[in-house]
């Protein structure tokens, strides 16, 4: 099976070709059916075969090659988008409704409008979707989504100074935990720690494997040690630099690395 990586909106995922392969490659433009929608897609990858036994996880079809009249579509619904969010968020205000809107949608034939919103409890907006559906004459959907959601379609920067991980190339968030961090021996300060969302960084998963496998390596502090400027007990690790931080025994803080020490007895 044939497959490819598409790009729609915000989201990268794998797409099938539903009869036979059509000629594509990346950074071209592709017309998809997801759900019963169709989208207009920003091919990211070449065709290649699909090598487990289980299909892609969304039922995604590449169903033609976008052309000129697509791409007129999709920027006159990106300007409708902007005036609609306009719009909806005026009615929220007018109704006092408690949630947060976060971006609206609008298919390439034009028969659905979504609007994606947070709020921290269950919202009736059976009155704002009569309000949009008479302005716009077409479905609405009201979708409630997380704060990481929120993140991953309005997009920005992160501290690390790149375009957000979850707006960039993150199909899926995986679950973060404050141990990942402790693991990492990070400082464990909210500010430096968090997301634009809030919540805790996704990146925090990327390496944490890595210091784990790097633990089991060193000795855990508190070894007792000698080393070339005499003995001392070991205070922390750096797994990167792959060293330890000594303390001697006239409390002097000194850095060595792993081979240059001598374990004279384990952590009481």
């Amino acid at each position: 099976m044939n497959v490819i990586d598409v790009k729609i909106r915000e989201r990268r995922i794998t797409a099938r070709f539903r009869e036979e392969q059509i000629d594509l490659h990346a950074r071209q433009f592709c017309v998809v059916e997801s759900d019963g929608d169709v989208e207009v897609a920003k091919v990211k990858s070449e065709p290649y075969s699909w090598q487990e036994e289980l299909p892609p996880e969304e039922e995604l079809f590449v169903l033609r090659k976008a052309d000129k009249d697509d791409l007129d579509i999709v920027r006159n619904n990106r300007a409708m988008e902007r005036e609609a969010y306009r719009v909806a968020l005026e009615k929220i205000r007018s109704r006092d409704l408690p949630m947060a809107l976060s971006a609206v949608e609008r298919t390439l034939d034009g028969k659905k409008m979504r609007f994606f919103f947070t709020a921290e409890n269950r919202i009736d907006f059976r009155e704002l979707v009569k309000d949009l559906a008479a302005i716009y004459r077409t479905r609405i959907e009201m979708r409630q989504i997380g704060v990481r959601d929120r993140s991953k379609k309005i997009g920005g920067y992160g501290i690390c100074g790149q375009e957000l991980c979850c707006s960039r190339f993150l199909q899926k968030f995986d679950p973060i935990t404050i141990r990942m961090a402790k693991e990492q021996n990070l400082a464990l300060n909210p500010t430096k720690i968090s997301g634009l969302c809030g919540r805790l960084m996704c990146c925090l998963v990327y390496e944490v494997k890595d210091y784990l496998d790097a633990k089991r390596e060193f000795p855990p502090a508190g070894t007792s040690v000698e080393t070339s400027e005499g003995m001392g007990v070991i205070a922390n690790m750096n797994y990167v630099k792959n060293t330890v931080n000594v303390r001697l025994e006239e409390n002097q803080m000194i850095e060595c690395r792993l081979d240059d020490l001598k374990i004279l007895s384990d952590k009481k």
